[in-house]
């Protein structure tokens, strides 16, 4: 099989949530939410769990130890589920430039290892690492690999998924790469489907829109 080609019946997620199959090699299908250029950000501001920001959870850096999202507060945080073997993966490069592009002032790009989309992002922390680093030399944080949907969804992602993007989805996570963005004031500002490449006008919009 193929990076990131679904054989027949396999375009589910692990947590028995459903994925959409794969365009190409690693994106969701038609139907599951893909980008159109000037679409995939809500413009309306949320958070979940009665106003709680999604910087209030407890999360693992990939190494171990707490990765302490509170420090970002007053931040502008990317968040992306990332994974490894995906057609999406090239996503990378973009992300590391928005972090090196935005960082000075006061932004970051937090990545979030998954394997619940046809077993992608398969690594232990130290292959995750090795991998990221070597392949795009990437020094944006990562937490450690959690799932994103399903019963055991991780508390970041319980207050992440009820923010729609533009096009209405809400709920679970569609494939790797799905990105919130948080605003400086804590809260999810913007949604973009697992197909918006990182450097989309519409994703640098609503970044400089926090940063301004």
């Amino acid at each position: 099989m193929g990076r990131g080609r679904p054989g027949a019946g396999a375009g589910r997620a692990r947590s028995g949530v459903g994925a959409g199959p794969e365009r190409g090699r690693g994106g969701p299908g038609a139907g599951s939410g893909r980008a159109r250029s000037g679409v995939g950000a809500s413009i309306r501001s949320m958070t979940t769990d009665a106003g709680a920001s999604p910087l209030d959870v407890q999360i693992d850096a990939l190494k171990g130890g707490s990765a302490d999202l509170s420090q970002y507060a007053g931040q502008a945080v990317l968040v992306v589920n990332v994974a490894s073997k995906c057609g999406l993966t090239p996503q990378y490069t973009g992300l590391e430039r928005l972090q090196e592009r935005y960082a000075a002032q006061g932004f970051t790009v937090l990545g979030v290892p998954c394997n619940q989309f046809l077993g992608q992002e398969p690594g232990n922390a130290e292959e995750i690492a090795e991998f990221c680093s070597a392949t795009y030399g990437v020094t944006f944080p990562l937490t450690e690999k959690v799932e994103v949907n399903g019963d055991d969804r991780h508390p970041l992602y319980q207050r992440l998924v009820g923010f729609a993007d533009a096009e209405g989805h809400e709920g679970d996570i569609r494939w790797n790469f799905e990105k919130f963005l948080i605003g400086r004031d804590g809260s999810v500002v913007a949604r973009f489907s697992p197909q918006t490449e990182p450097e989309a006008a519409e994703v640098v919009a609503a970044i400089e829109a926090q940063l301004s």
